[in-house]
């Protein structure tokens, strides 16, 4: 069995086994300089897998899950270290889903991030406490209120596993037909309806692109854990004589192993879209996400108009 901490604190197997997931505070200076390695800025996926790289993350770690899931554990402090960072100043994303490197990030040294992550902390304290007195409310913890954008897909995840199985079809049906499928056959011509009765959806469709279309065998499955590279083989083998191209699709993720078995040489690649990648396929077609835009103004002053009334 294996267990989830609170976001500072290491995680392991209580199975036994050694799956220890760094605290967010470990992750602070390895994220920084992935951002860097990558060339200054990447999406949250390339992200934490440079991170996982750089910090030797066994399987059973990248496994352990947050929660119930379908996120893992070290997905969600990777998302507190990337709020940290922005908050130091040593990240930004002004663009939805891509990170960069600032001046000051790409200047800082490993000695500095600890001070820097006090002191943040310590500020971010310091105006919750001001902000709770003003109004009158009960103080909340730090760590029981995340504040980073990204966590929005979490209930969102959690709103697609407790979809009937009638409802998480029509869900995968949605999604693919705003995404360009036309001609969608589910379940797919051969294929059994094990899949579906085991929380899968699978069938094929053609995906026009411009001028050109191509068949398209697709599955998505409805599981929390990471899709290992045998998923991926398996689908492979399912879609011989049923599509062109290979779409699989996972409320959870997949694990480094499974992304490599898909753009394997010499096979059929396979697009992976994990859970990440469907909220946000939800997001960007309005499918039961409602994304509002806020305008954040800043005030100040302007000296020179006062000096001028005075006649100085």
């Amino acid at each position: 069995m294996q267990r989830r901490n609170a976001i500072g604190h290491s995680v392991r197997n209580t199975g036994g086994g050694e799956a220890t997931v760094p605290p967010y505070t470990d992750l602070l200076w390895p994220t920084v300089q992935a951002v860097i390695e990558l060339g200054g800025s990447g999406v949250i996926e390339e992200i934490d897998s440079a991170v996982i790289t750089r910090t030797g993350l066994s399987e059973a770690a990248q496994a352990v899950l947050h929660g119930d899931g379908p996120g893992t554990e070290i997905e969600y402090r990777l998302a507190w270290a990337r709020t940290y960072l922005k908050g130091m100043g040593l990240l930004s994303n002004t663009r939805r889903g891509v990170w960069s490197v600032t001046e000051r990030g790409r200047a800082v040294r490993e000695s500095e991030i600890k001070p820097m992550q006090v002191a943040y902390t310590a500020e971010k304290r310091r105006k919750r406490l001001v902000r709770n007195v003003s109004q009158g409310a009960q103080v909340v913890p730090l760590a029981a209120a995340p504040e980073d954008p990204e966590l929005w897909r979490e209930p969102v995840l959690a709103a697609v596993a407790d979809l009937s199985e009638d409802g998480f079809e029509r869900l995968a049906t949605a999604v693919l037909r705003a995404a360009g499928f036309t001609t969608l056959t589910i379940p797919a011509p051969g294929g059994s309806p094990a899949p579906e009765s085991a929380g899968h959806v699978e069938g094929t469709g053609v995906l026009r692109i411009s001028l050109l279309s191509f068949s398209v065998f697709f599955r998505f499955l409805r599981a929390p854990e990471k899709a290992g590279a045998d998923v991926v083989r398996e689908f492979r083998a399912a879609m011989v004589g049923r599509g062109e191209k290979g779409l699989l699709v996972s409320t959870g993720s997949f694990t480094e192993d499974a992304r490599a078995e898909a753009h394997r040489h010499g096979a059929p690649p396979i697009d992976l879209v994990d859970g990440d990648g469907l909220c946000d396929l939800l997001e960007e077609h309005g499918l039961g996400v409602r994304s509002t835009v806020r305008t954040v103004e800043d005030v100040a002053l302007v000296p020179a108009f006062f000096a001028e009334l005075s006649g100085r």
